[in-house]
């Protein structure tokens, strides 16, 4: 293949002395959107990959078609259950957005929101909505692309009729229904106008809103200047009477807990429960019946425990353990059942041991394991929910690599677990080999690999795609994922590496890999890709890899450092530069996770992996394909444009450095079409550089196809 001719990109000189270190920053021009070089620029480049995903056209067509085949529809989430309403969202074959349905007591099933009656386009989404308790009233967030309106309107359930709203500038909320739906905290940013010019930082404050009142009259219950990167999290107790909330600065790894009485709900006198700077844990508070907290906790034990505190109980050492830490599986989520209904209170608690999901029923008074539910199969349960405010029912969504999400239902009376009716995903899958395999990294640590390939035998190495994320302690599981799915249909390997960095054992294994720690989490990967090769199950000819926002900064540093090692590589919404990675999107509040450039001893921290600072002109690097969208709030859009400039220049080799830029979409969330059009883009790009092409994938997908639910 020739060598391509890519758009002329001027390098500046920008060479910036940042505590002594020389730092260049060519590119620097690019981070200017706005700016008629830089939009002639990115033009070009979309010219460039239209013309290259032009000379595709068959193959393209074979992956558009697999894709469509094994994408999921129906309902993924469990639902909320308010009074006698249930609230879910559904998606079927040909929807752009999820719509929002509410089934009454007699099962009668209608849309309540559905956002192409309201934008054709497909471009608005539904994002959030919150039933108040009685199941009257629902508020609804929708979301425009990457617009940073997010307003939330609230909705009557019976008519449909907007009620109030909307109230502005609630993106990323939490919201919190008082008893009787005629008000609610929430969670809004202040106003531009009232913030220095240029001001990128969330200035978020918790917020009383009663319904029918404008939203220039609500008060500000908490929050400030001083915390100005902060997270809030909000929880009103079963009787109305208390409210928690949790702040934290950005994604950190630890929180504060406040929690007041609401003797006025428009002025509650907060006392700080947790110290997160002094705890150095993460404390996620809930209310049971008696007022008292259940906690959900990393405090002294990394993979988690449940604890009950009195209200006033500040001193974790007062913290009576329910659930004690399991080392060996990290605990993921619980929930209570108490409706008058069961005999006693009982706790549901969800862990995953090495990927897959177990399911324990416990006494809420004294924690004691009483059963274990039955799962379908060995696979990923995720979202436990009950009606609010007393349930005995609990839903929850599994899956696993061959079983889209399907919703299940515990009925904690009668001690049965059946599939939900009506909830079952559509959809066709091939036959999958799914397993976990444990690789040793370069310094000895034992890494989990997920590995998912055909089900027949097949000797020698196959074309493989190499995932993996490795960042704020989000962790891995052997989820159903149409890419995978589609991928494997056609004959290739899908390896997902729980990177250090990640969540799959806890909070050690996140604090591992961020902060100074964070190049280890490049080393595990690189070693994943390694062992695949030394294995014989791929080969460095056959060997891709794919990640996506943090995921997009592991893929991308992984392959400067060893370029060797991949044939291609999808970036998705990466961060690249992470000296600058703060001016961009939601960046300035990422720094407990990756450090900040800002401070001395922190600087060398980003300038060891940092992707854009460690390119090596003269090198033959892998086929790269950037992809994201034109305006990105969450990561910025200049990592992408900087970075794919910065390795046109430098590559030595004649595999393709190319940008997919989609404009009018979100940092993750898209409308379903450009998703699916997305994934066959990214599964053609490595298909092309791995030598998999789809063939007789479909024939062989018909043929082993269950029947939709």
């Amino acid at each position: 293949m020739a060598r391509l001719s890519y758009p002329v990109a001027r390098r500046g000189d920008v060479v910036e002395d940042l505590f002594g270190f020389p730092v260049a920053d060519p590119y620097r021009w690019l981070e200017d959107g706005t700016d008629a070089r830089v939009r002639a620029w990115a033009a070009a480049q979309d010219r460039l990959f239209r013309a290259f995903r032009a000379g595709w056209r068959e193959e393209l067509r074979s992956w558009a078609y697999l894709v469509d085949q094994v994408s999921s529809f129906g309902v993924s989430e469990p639902p909320m259950v308010r009074g006698s309403v249930m609230f879910l969202a559904e998606q079927l074959r040909g929807d752009e957005q999820r719509r929002l349905l509410v089934i009454d007591a007699e099962g009668n099933r209608r849309a309540l929101v559905d956002p192409v009656e309201l934008d054709p386009s497909g471009h608005t989404g539904l994002y959030a909505w919150w039933p108040s308790r009685e199941g009257e009233r629902v508020a609804v967030q929708m979301e425009v692309a990457e617009q940073p309106g997010s307003d939330i309107v609230v909705l009557d359930v019976r008519t449909g009729e907007v009620v109030d709203g909307p109230l502005p500038r609630a993106r990323n909320t939490s919201l919190a229904w008082l008893p009787g739906g005629d008000a609610f905290y929430y969670v809004s940013r202040v106003p531009d106008e009232e913030l220095p010019p240029g001001d990128r930082r969330l200035q978020r404050r918790v917020r009383l809103h009663r319904i029918g009142t404008p939203w220039q009259a609500d008060t500000v219950v908490f929050g400030g200047d001083d915390a100005p990167d902060h997270y809030y999290g909000l929880t009103v107790s079963a009787d109305g009477r208390y409210l928690a909330i949790t702040a934290m600065a950005g994604p950190a790894s630890h929180n504060d807990v406040h929690v007041a009485e609401l003797i006025d709900p428009k002025a509650p006198r907060f006392g700080k429960l947790v110290d997160g700077s002094a705890v150095r844990a993460r404390v996620l508070p809930r209310f049971l019946a008696d007022g008292d907290l259940l906690l959900v906790t990393d405090y002294q034990a990394p993979c988690g425990r449940i604890c009950t505190a009195r209200r006033n109980d500040t001193d974790p050492a007062a913290w009576r353990t329910l659930v004690a830490e399991d080392p060996e599986a990290p605990l993921d989520e619980c929930l209570v059942l108490d409706d008058p209904a069961l005999p006693r209170p009982l706790l549901l608690v969800a862990r995953t041991r090495h990927g897959t999901s177990t399911v324990t029923l416990h006494d809420l008074a004294g924690g004691r394991q009483l059963s274990r539910l039955p799962l379908p199969g060995a696979g990923v349960v995720s979202t436990l929910r009950t009606k609010i405010p007393h349930g005995h029912h609990a839903w929850f969504s599994y899956c696993d690599a061959t079983t889209p999400p399907t919703i299940h239902r515990y009925d904690a009376v009668s001690g049965e677990t059946e599939q939900e009716t009506g909830a079952a995903m559509a959809g066709h899958t091939p036959k999958v080999r799914s397993r976990s395999v444990r690789y040793h990294a370069g310094d000895g640590t034992e890494v989990t690999l997920f590995l998912f390939t055909p089900a027949e035998d097949h000797q020698g190495p196959r074309p493989t795609l190499l995932y993996g994320y490795g960042s704020f302690g989000m962790p891995m599981r052997p989820w159903f994922f149409p890419l995978a799915a589609a991928w494997v249909g056609a004959g290739g390997t899908y390896a997902v590496a729980c990177v250090r960095g990640g969540g799959e054992a806890g909070q050690c294994w996140h604090d591992a890999g961020r902060g100074p720690h964070k190049h280890r989490a490049i080393s595990d990967f690189n070693d994943a890709a390694a062992w695949l090769i030394d294995t014989g199950r791929t080969t460095r000819d056959q060997l891709a890899s794919y990640g996506v926002s943090g995921g997009g900064l592991l893929v991308t540093a992984a392959a400067m450092r060893r370029p060797d090692l991949y044939a291609a590589v999808i970036a998705a919404g990466p961060l690249c530069d992470m000296v600058r990675y703060e001016h961009f999107g939601l960046g300035c509040t990422w720094t407990d996770e990756f450090g900040t450039a800002s401070e001395p001893e922190q600087l060398p921290w980003l300038l060891e992996y940092s992707p854009y600072h460690n390119i090596t002109p003269g090198t033959h690097y892998p086929a790269f394909l950037f992809t994201g969208a034109v305006t990105d709030l969450q990561t910025g859009e200049a990592h992408v444009t900087k970075m794919c400039a910065a390795l046109q220049h430098a590559t030595s080799g004649d595999r393709p450095i190319l940008m997919r830029r989609e404009p009018d979409t979100a940092h993750a969330a898209s409308p379903a079409s450009k998703e699916r059009a997305l994934t066959a883009d990214i599964l053609t790009f490595a298909g092309e550089h791995t030598g998999l092409s789809p063939g007789e994938a479909t024939t062989r997908l018909h043929e082993c196809a269950a029947e939709p639910h």
